[in-house]
């Protein structure tokens, strides 16, 4: 098990390389935005895209610092650790809070985009990231 300080130390990051296995095994890896709470770090999603489709199949995670473009450093730790879907309404808008606290404009802008691109607001997910 790893120790709870290097989960939560990627919760300082700005960006997290988000690494989900595919039912061959096959690593995919997405640069994400990480908040956290007492319980984990936690990543907002939208509803049907392909992480949570790996996530149904095999809740694995590793997880690295990474930037904007997913880029990792050569030297950047990995930490493993497991996802839970979460889709309770009032834990989706706390993180949606979170986030917004945490990145501010650029959250905002991020969403007004995907609201545009996807012709409104798709419904979101939580995945609740704990040690492995």
């Amino acid at each position: 098990m790893l120790p709870q300080s290097a989960l939560a130390e990627l919760g300082d990051e700005r960006f997290v390389s988000l690494t989900t296995y595919r039912r061959s095994g096959t690593p995919v890896s997405t640069p994400v935005w990480v908040v956290q709470d007492a319980q984990g770090l936690l990543v907002s999603t939208p509803e049907g895209t392909g992480k949570l489709k790996r996530l149904r199949l095999d809740p694995r995670v590793s997880l690295r610092p990474c930037d904007r473009r997913g880029r990792v450093a050569s030297n950047a730790p990995a930490v493993d650790a497991v996802a839970e879907l979460v889709r309770d309404v009032t834990v989706v808008d706390r993180v949606r809070a979170l986030l917004r606290g945490k990145y501010g404009l650029e959250y905002r802008l991020f969403m007004f985009l995907e609201r545009v691109v996807r012709r409104g607001t798709p419904a979101r997910v939580v995945l609740r990231i704990t040690p492995a």
